[in-house]
């Protein structure tokens, strides 16, 4: 089964950042490139790659979202020099939000938005088990705030192959963050793990769609179940995308729509842009009868 992936929007340079991330981890390539005509933002450059061997997307459509720290993306180290070499690679033209040193929880770790606005946590983790290098962490903030552990338990209730634990709280002392609130779960569904926290300090941001999860369905049942259990807010629904309650973006997303990018002819996927773009859930058989020009 293909896992969740993180899907990045960049106003002209989704080509240029997924070069760049593919240079900073082993095991890493753009696998494919696809560039979408006649869209609300024009022609579209739609990226696919790999980060140490995990699936990302990327795509250039205009200025319309900014990244910012409610997803960040953070990365286990097994040495101490590699976490110094990617903090060094990240910071040029990056701006530092946590500096790297000493922590309680790590002998080294920091927090930095690259030259693209996209957050890293770097850690290292010495021997301890990686089981996946690199892991989304969502930051439950503002009117969400409080609201992390509820989140992952329902996510762990729409989802198959869920694990989810809560890994630290924070307690006594710690204002302006409740005693109990969730200071770090973990979390994995179809196979792709995640990160939860909750900050109650004042931040200017929130969930948008400069970061989406999709979703691979292979069936238009599985299209209606995650779209019904997910989406929560009407206008956000738009070419198989939508917001859930606590206003993070998943684009439900047929499966075989990846191939049929990968592969297809200019005309087939001149005609399946066309048939996709009016949509709000996606319509597979309707998706298909576009690709074949029936």
């Amino acid at each position: 089964m293909q896992k969740i992936t993180p899907h990045l929007w960049f106003d002209k340079e989704a080509k240029e950042a997924a070069g760049f991330y593919a240079s900073l981890f082993p095991d890493s390539k753009v696998t494919n490139i696809t560039t979408l005509h006649d869209t609300p933002s024009g022609a579209c450059d739609v990226v696919s790659f790999e980060l140490s061997g995990q699936p990302f997307m990327a795509i250039s459509a205009g200025p319309l979202f900014k990244f910012n720290p409610s997803v960040s993306f953070h990365v286990k180290g097994r040495t101490k020099d590699e976490v110094d070499t990617l903090w060094n690679k990240l910071a040029i033209g990056g701006t530092v939000l946590m500096e790297l040193g000493a922590y309680p929880f790590s002998e080294k770790y920091g927090w930095i938005q690259d030259k693209y606005g996209l957050s890293w946590q770097l850690m290292f983790v010495g021997e301890n088990e990686i089981k996946q290098k690199i892991t989304p962490v969502l930051l439950f903030v503002g009117n969400v705030c409080g609201k992390a552990e509820e989140a992952v338990i329902f996510y762990a209730s729409v989802f198959k192959d869920t694990r989810a634990d809560i890994l630290a709280r924070y307690g006594k002392g710690e204002e302006p963050d409740k005693e109990g609130t969730v200071k770090y779960a973990a979390f994995t569904l179809l196979g792709q793990e995640f990160g939860a926290m909750d900050s109650a300090h004042e931040h200017k941001f929130s969930f948008n769609e400069a970061i989406s999860f999709i979703i691979p369905c292979e069936t238009q049942d599985e299209i209606d179940y995650y779209w019904e259990k997910l989406s929560a807010v009407p206008e956000a629904e738009q070419c198989g995308w939508l917001k859930d309650k606590y206003g993070l973006p998943w684009q439900v997303s047929p499966a075989v729509m990846g191939e049929m990018m990968k592969n297809g002819t200019r005309e087939q996927i001149d005609r399946l842009t066309q048939a996709f773009l009016p949509m709000k859930k996606f319509d597979i058989a309707a998706l298909k009868r576009a690709y074949m020009g029936e």
